[in-house]
């Protein structure tokens, strides 16, 4: 993803709109279509503005990554971490119950046949 889609991601984990986001860090709110449809990086200053106001890295939200972030890359992971935080505590350690020993499966070399069940 490039600098406008992490943004985006970010923004909506975040409940903020783009007018919010274009208020608070100071930049056109024009500049978001634009540079989506574009694909471009906007100039240093607003990248670290617009950075402040969404609480990660201009790292992350260049590469979408960053170590620090307290926001999952991964639109995935935040749907998974947001379904697993509305589980009761037997359910949450069955959830983990069950990916450990997934986890430890796959890194053990041992079954990596997908299932037939569709992903969804």
């Amino acid at each position: 993803m490039g600098f406008w889609e992490n943004v985006e991601s970010v923004r909506e984990y975040k409940n903020l709109t783009r007018k919010e986001l274009s208020a608070k860090a100071k930049f056109s709110i024009a500049s978001i279509s634009t540079g989506l449809a574009r694909g471009s990086t906007p100039s240093a200053d607003i990248a670290v503005r617009i950075a402040q106001v969404l609480g990660v890295s201009v790292e992350y939200l260049i590469t979408g990554e960053d170590k620090k972030s307290e926001i999952p890359a991964s639109p995935k992971v935040r749907k998974l971490l947001e379904l697993f935080s509305i589980l009761d505590e037997r359910d949450k350690q069955t959830v983990l119950n069950l990916v450990e020993s997934l986890s430890d499966r796959y890194a053990n070399g041992g079954e990596t046949e997908k299932s037939s069940f569709p992903a969804g």
